[in-house]
């Protein structure tokens, strides 16, 4: 099992991004209504909602609000609601495949925001399936380097299964089949392993270099629209920024 890094500087890119996202709360709030309506609301029997609940904490999120977002899910209480989970394709400028996974209480509503977004910013919104064929849908679950040493966590992602282990500048990503996500993540907590994160995500087949700073600034608006947008839960791409650009860009 060899970590490579061919996507790891979009990652850093998106992570730019992520940072920005006033309605955090909110999209952490979705995924646990969605997790509690799909899996019940104890989260000892419902490995994703265990999950959303952990990535909560990890951004400090009140305990009342989860608590709140779990009854939404389960539909106790007034608060009941209903998120439907849709997935979104195009491409960005520069031939950018992007993937948009959004959860809405209206879907005309969200798939008229996302085609107004991919239009204002020089992108195209495709059909089902126009880029996903270029990605791969993975497990990804990050621990962050300080709670361990190195040899110690490759040798636990070779026993608990993982497929791939990448060193990051402050952290250790694992990839995991997409079935295998929560098994792994359960496997490492239970060897005393802290998670700071573990969900799925798109990882591309092969990534697009884009050498020009204005396009990749273009690719960033749109990327950033996306991510403001309420509805709008994770964004992906097959981008590759060099080095030196992503020096220069606005975090």
């Amino acid at each position: 099992m060899a970590g490579h890094s061919k996507w790891s500087k979009v990652k850093r890119f998106k992570g730019a991004i992520d940072a920005k996202r006033g309605q955090i709360f909110s999209k952490l709030s979705k995924e646990i209504s969605i997790a509690a309506k799909s899996g019940g609301g104890d989260p000892d029997g419902n490995p994703r909602l265990r999950s959303a609940i952990l990535a909560a904490r990890s951004a400090s999120m009140p305990n009342d609000n989860v608590e709140r977002a779990i009854k939404r899910g389960t539909g106790e209480g007034t608060d009941a609601q209903h998120f439907d989970e849709i997935t979104y394709e195009g491409y960005a400028p520069g031939g950018i495949a992007v993937i948009v996974e959004a959860a809405t209480d209206n879907k005309n509503r969200t798939a008229a925001e996302i085609r107004s977004i991919f239009t204002k910013n020089h992108g195209n919104l495709g059909s089902n399936g126009s880029v996903s064929y270029m990605f791969h849908r993975k497990g990804q679950i990050i621990v962050p380097r300080s709670s361990i040493d190195e040899e110690r966590i490759f040798e636990l992602a070779l026993e608990t299964g993982a497929e791939e282990l990448t060193n990051q500048e402050d952290a250790y990503l694992i990839i995991t089949a997409p079935d295998q996500l929560y098994a792994v993540a359960e496997a490492l907590r239970k060897a005393g392993v802290t998670t700071e994160s573990q969900k799925f995500t798109f990882i591309p087949d092969t990534t697009i270099t884009v050498a020009d700073e204005s396009v990749a600034q273009q690719i960033l608006r749109l990327c950033d629209a996306l991510e403001d947008d309420d509805d709008v839960q994770n964004v992906y791409s097959n981008l590759e920024i060099p080095d030196e650009m992503l020096a220069k860009l606005p975090a």
